[in-house]
């Protein structure tokens, strides 16, 4: 008897053991099926199939690429053979191609992978031969594979086998999901389960916070390397978060499905990290880019869709958010969000209204300023990181302006202008200044730059404050180190109306060319208002600024054409007198150059005539290098970067002071402080200390109020965020 009950249970266990096997196979080919549909719902055309036959020669290489050249700066134009491979495969699989089943497809590809395997070409950039390479091949396996001759199959594998676990392109952050999900499609095709097994949780475990190193920061902005320069909405958007995205949907529902925690953390990097450093969520921020903001773009078009329907299929975590931004990218909707936010981790500040968003990018000693040139783009982005300030109302004011574009007159900038930019080994710097930052309660916010530029030692006090239909922008402490010009830039960006300007009290619409303006009160141009709010001297440019592509970029085979565009270029220029002493040593200029100037996106010409009468209700309390400070007396909002501890009024017998360092926010109902938000962007507190006019006895977590009733003033203590928070602000209400 008990005999026969081992028995019975032996075949139990071997049943089990086949039926789970047997699952996990079944499961395997599901995700396989996915991954081939998915490559396979990519229609193809036939007109370009037949001009990827007519160019493949003989031997099954293409005659219009230079395969001698396996230089970095040649882009590698390779990549087109083993990618024009995948795409007549595909079209050999799609029933509704005139090239479906052709035998003289198949036979391309046999003579065309043949060609590329007895040569097999590796590119001098690692990223041509670990994922370039790799990913068309398998793309071509997948389609085909199983059709094509076994022994090329298999020689294929080692160029394939490039994208490994252990290869130099695996570290940790975009690339690693990447190079581990090639593996995962070859251990599908392959039929290796077991290690499939490995690399899923591998790709899985990637969604984390990387706070300090490589990856996601605690702010959702990403970085990809030691630099920690902003790679949001680069590596962290194509080849982190959508390729995490990716795997996502393929493993949905079997076995191998990620954890909810890890899609709903993807969902909080998207909406909190990647949208909000889009144009409402739908199309690029150019500030954001860096070096391949001098790449030529094909069109001006939204983002796709296909990464939120991807998690909608998993979670229903922050659905409503999500589907608003599908329908903005669907053309189905009109923006509605508005929101402030500072990436305190990666020196980041962007502010949307519902009809325009802006944005602040900055450097300091904790970040570099931009990205070293690799693979020959982005060669004249040295000042990129020196407070630009791109406003964008469409998303398409600033499209392919690059190559005509002014690299020492940059949107919000502040830079001395010498003869020739340095070369290309000298764009990434090391920030020299840690008071760099924001002040925001998520919706309002300012930003202070303590700027000295690493390329030309310039100094300057930098900063912005941002409200509902306009933000103001102030300049003071200007210091160059040489007698050479020097401009700060409030914008430069693509001609799309008229220029008008009030000019000695009187309005006129400028002919095309370049003046220096003197008594300026406004400037008007493609539903943009720029206000002074003393008149001013100002130098205006609408004219077709020319120059090529090929000047802006280091890579092979770009065009050298000459091209043209209408430029508007609106700027101070601050002189090249400004160290100049006399005779006997006094500087010749009282005071270090200084600007102030309002912005008003998305109004008219007449209602930005009559709001500037009383420069839209905004104050300028204070613009020196101490103390920069702005009040809306509309909103009753005020907004304050103390370089140095100091005072302030903000109104008639209304002081602030802060003993320290430090940015303030006070939101007023009558002559009373109902909320404050204060922020430490030089990073080095605990705590600040305030001292508000009036008498508060509110009690709360994390800040003290010691009134004094006699003087009718109260100061505050409030801690401050610490660790991977240091930089984010604090709101208190009182």
């Amino acid at each position: 008897m008990n005999y026969m009950k081992k028995i019975f249970y032996l075949i139990i266990a071997l049943f089990l053991f086949s039926n789970s096997v047997f699952s996990q196979k079944s499961e395997l080919v599901i995700i396989k099926n996915r991954i081939v549909d998915e490559l396979l719902s990519n229609k193809t055309n036939d007109i370009q199939v037949e001009a990827i036959l007519s160019k493949m020669k003989d031997d099954g290489s293409f005659n219009d690429i230079n395969y001698s050249d396996l230089s970095t700066t040649a882009s590698f134009p390779h990549g087109r053979h083993t990618s024009d491979l995948a795409y007549i495969a595909k079209a050999y699989k799609n029933k509704t191609s005139a090239f479906y089943h052709s035998a003289r497809v198949k036979d391309a590809i046999i003579s065309g992978l043949n060609f590329w395997i007895k040569n097999d070409f590796v590119g001098d950039n690692w990223h041509d031969n670990q994922i370039t390479t790799p990913t068309n091949l398998m793309n071509l396996m997948l389609a085909i594979g199983d059709e094509l001759p076994a022994d090329l199959v298999k020689k294929a594998q080692p160029m394939i086998g490039r994208a490994n676990m252990n290869a130099s392109g695996a570290r940790p952050s975009g690339d690693r999901i990447v190079i581990a999900g090639i593996l995962a499609k070859n251990l599908l095709f392959l039929g290796n389960d077991k290690l499939f097994d490995s690399i899923i949780h591998i790709i899985e475990g990637e969604m984390k916070f990387a706070t300090g190193e490589r990856g996601l920061q605690q702010d959702y902005s990403f970085h990809h390397r030691p630099d920690r320069v902003n790679n949001t909405d680069s590596y962290g958007y194509g080849k982190f978060a959508n390729a995490y995205g990716e795997w996502s949907s393929y493993v949905a529902g079997t076995k191998y499905q990620f954890s909810k925690e890890k899609i709903n953390q993807l969902v909080d990097y998207y909406l909190d990290g990647i949208y909000k450093q889009m144009v409402y969520g739908v199309y690029e921020d150019v500030g954001v880019r860096n070096r391949d903001v001098t790449i030529k773009r094909d069109a001006f078009q939204p983002k796709g869709t296909l990464e939120i329907e991807r998690v909608l299929m998993s979670t229903d975590y922050r659905r409503k958010e999500l589907e608003d931004i599908l329908k903005l990218r669907k053309g189905e909707g009109t923006p509605s969000l508005s929101f402030a936010k500072f990436f305190w981790q990666s020196e980041h500040f962007v502010f949307q209204r519902p009809n325009f968003y802006t944005s602040v990018r900055m450097f300091s000693t904790r970040n570099q300023n931009m990205e070293q040139p690799y693979n020959g783009p982005g060669k004249t982005t040295h000042h990129r990181a020196d407070g630009t300030n791109y406003l964008l109302l469409k998303g398409d004011e600033y499209f392919n302006i690059w190559p005509v574009y002014d690299w020492q007159k940059i949107s919000g900038t502040t830079i001395m202008q010498k003869p020739n930019l340095p070369g290309p080994t000298e764009i990434q710097k090391e920030g020299l200044t840690n008071f760099v930052g924001a002040v925001t309660d998520g919706l309002y916010g300012a930003v202070a730059f303590d700027f000295k530029s690493p390329h030309d030692m310039l100094e300057a006090k930098k900063s912005w404050f941002f409200f509902d239909e306009e933000y103001v922008c102030l300049g003071a402490g200007i210091k160059p180190k040489k007698s050479l010009p020097v401009v700060t830039t409030i914008n430069q960006v693509l001609l799309r109306s008229d220029v008008s300007v009030m000019q000695n009290g009187e309005k006129k619409v400028l002919p095309k060319g370049n003046r220096v303006a003197e008594n300026v009160k406004w400037v008007y141009q493609d539903k943009v208002g720029y206000i002074f709010p003393e008149p001013t001297t100002v130098t205006i440019s609408n004219q077709v600024e020319t120059g090529r592509w090929s000047d802006i970029t280091d890579q092979k085979n770009i065009s050298n054409k000459l091209v043209g565009e209408e430029v508007f270029k609106l700027y101070f220029n601050h002189g090249d007198k400004i160290n100049e002493t006399d005779i006997h040593g006094k500087r010749k200029m009282e005071q270090s150059p200084s600007y102030q100037y309002i912005v008003v996106p998305n109004i008219s010409e007449q209602k930005l005539m009559e709001s500037s009468v009383d420069n839209r209700k905004i104050e300028i309390l204070s613009n020196t290098p101490d103390l920069q400070g702005v009040k809306n007396n509309s909103l009753n909002i005020v907004q304050l970067a103390f370089y140095k501890a100091g005072e302030i009024e903000i109104g008639k017998g209304q002081k602030v002071k802060m003993d320290s360092q430090g940015m303030a926010m006070l939101k007023l109902e009558g002559s009373k402080v109902k909320e404050l938000t204060v922020a430490d962007p030089s990073r080095n507190l605990s705590r600040i200390l305030l001292t508000l006019p009036a008498s508060y006895t509110t009690k709360g977590n994390g800040f003290t109020c010691l009134p004094n009733a006699k003087e009718n003033k109260t100061m505050i203590i409030v801690d401050l965020p610490q660790g991977v928070y240091l930089g984010k602000s604090i709101t208190i209400k009182l």
